[in-house]
């Protein structure tokens, strides 16, 4: 397929990516998904298609057929994969960027979405890449490098941002948020974030994936901070991050129970308070 012929599928893959989650009006996203080329960012054939029970190699060297609601590897060996289109659709719809704005994207992985927001906060903007695995780091420095707006930085997200920001947009799964994440967001801030614990296989091994997961958006107040459970998801597990079996044990217990879609609000660095959804001693959603 030539590059003509691939801007049309582009195109189309943008509309039904947006038609599928509903979204209506959002011309600058649209353009996103219709201009950054996924196939850049998964590299060359053959690619591995995810799938429930496993990967399915992709007998197709035309990318075109990386222009569908499917996870393709990055690393298959680690169960690390190109994101659900549709469902970064959504997040990236619910984060609202705004032109000139400072995003930090924590789990750059390749860049494929960090170039979305690229392209939605524009050449007044600044895109901070976040990305522990040092291999998909260099992959992503290679692949963003014609983006002036984006930095790629090989660290441990846990720890960014460094410095205020004006969103934070989190691709891997945690049972907290990070400090960085909700302490450096500027008044009317937002951050979205999988909330989960980690999935364990029949014999007990962890499987590096997420379950009993939701992604939820965070935004900051003059007082306080709105919470939105935006759905359930399933993201590999963060790589650095540990926590205790009780906090396991009492979120998946929050989610079991269900009620998700009737939070509104993060409690942050106070005392628990009667009727949460889910409570920790420094946090909650209620």
């Amino acid at each position: 397929m030539d590059e003509k012929a691939l801007a049309i599928c582009r195109r189309a893959f943008a509309t039904q990516m947006l038609e599928k989650e509903g979204i209506t009006n959002d011309p600058p996203l649209w353009n996103a998904f219709s201009t950054v080329p996924r196939e850049r960012f998964l590299g060359a054939p053959p690619w591995k298609m995810a799938r429930w029970d496993g990967y399915l190699d992709i007998s197709a060297d035309d990318p075109s057929v990386l222009y569908q609601d499917a996870l393709f590897a990055l690393q298959h060996e680690r169960q690390v994969n190109n994101g659900s289109p549709s469902l970064h659709a959504r997040g990236l719809h619910r984060l609202q960027l705004r032109t000139g704005e400072t995003v930090c994207h924590i789990g750059a992985g390749s860049g494929y979405y960090t170039a979305m927001m690229a392209l939605l906060v524009g050449p007044a903007g600044r895109v901070i890449a976040v990305e522990f695995d040092e291999a998909l780091a260099a992959r992503a420095a290679g692949n963003l490098k014609d983006y002036g707006n984006v930095e790629v930085v090989n660290a441990n997200g846990l720890e960014w941002p460094k410095e205020p920001v004006d969103a934070v947009y989190v691709s891997f799964a945690v049972h907290r948020p990070a400090d960085p994440w909700i302490d450096r967001l500027k008044i009317g801030g937002r951050l979205i974030f999988p909330l989960g614990v980690p999935d364990v296989d029949g014999t007990g091994q962890p499987t590096g994936l997420s379950s009993y997961a939701g992604f939820f958006l965070i935004v900051r107040k003059d007082q306080g901070y709105d919470a939105t459970f935006l759905g359930p998801v399933v993201f590999v597990w963060g790589e650095a991050v540990v926590g205790t079996l009780d906090s396991y044990r009492a979120l998946e217990g929050a989610f079991r129970n269900g009620g998700m879609r009737g939070i509104h609000a993060l409690r942050w660095k106070t005392r628990p308070r009667e009727g949460e959804w889910y409570t920790q001693e420094d946090w909650g959603l209620e």
